[in-house]
């Protein structure tokens, strides 16, 4: 049995990946100014990804499939580290004057849980031809 996605099927992937990013990031950011920046990410996403994709040509399925991806990708690279990101969140809005010194390890989680993540995406993607 062969399992096809419809355009359909693909918006409700894209609609769950855009709450379960919203839950997850409500979660991780301590203060609303960064619950504002990290809610105002799917729209900008939008607002890059859509006029993108009409000038490059892509189908919607595409397109809806990369922004899952994205989505999905920061949740991965937050969620895990949440606590120390959301104090160092906290430290830099308290003193926007000083710097706050970057974490080593969320750093280096970031990089290459970011690294990981865009790795999977493109080993998946003959799948998701498969499934359009």
């Amino acid at each position: 049995m062969h399992v096809r996605l419809s355009t359909d099927d693909w918006w409700l992937i894209a609609f769950g990946a855009t709450v379960f990013y919203a839950a997850a990031m409500y979660w991780c950011m301590p203060t609303p100014k960064a619950r504002l920046r990290m809610f105002a990410a799917p729209l900008a996403g939008w607002l890059f990804l859509l006029p993108n994709a009409t000038v490059k040509g892509y189908s919607v399925p595409h397109t809806l499939y990369i922004y899952s991806g994205v989505l999905l990708m920061f949740v991965v690279m937050l969620a895990p580290i949440a606590k120390k990101v959301a104090a160092d969140i906290r430290e830099q809005e308290e003193k926007p004057w000083d710097k706050v010194p970057l974490n080593t390890f969320s750093l280096y989680w970031i990089a290459g849980s970011g690294t990981a993540c865009t790795g999977a995406g493109a080993y998946l993607w003959h799948y998701y031809l498969a499934l359009t």
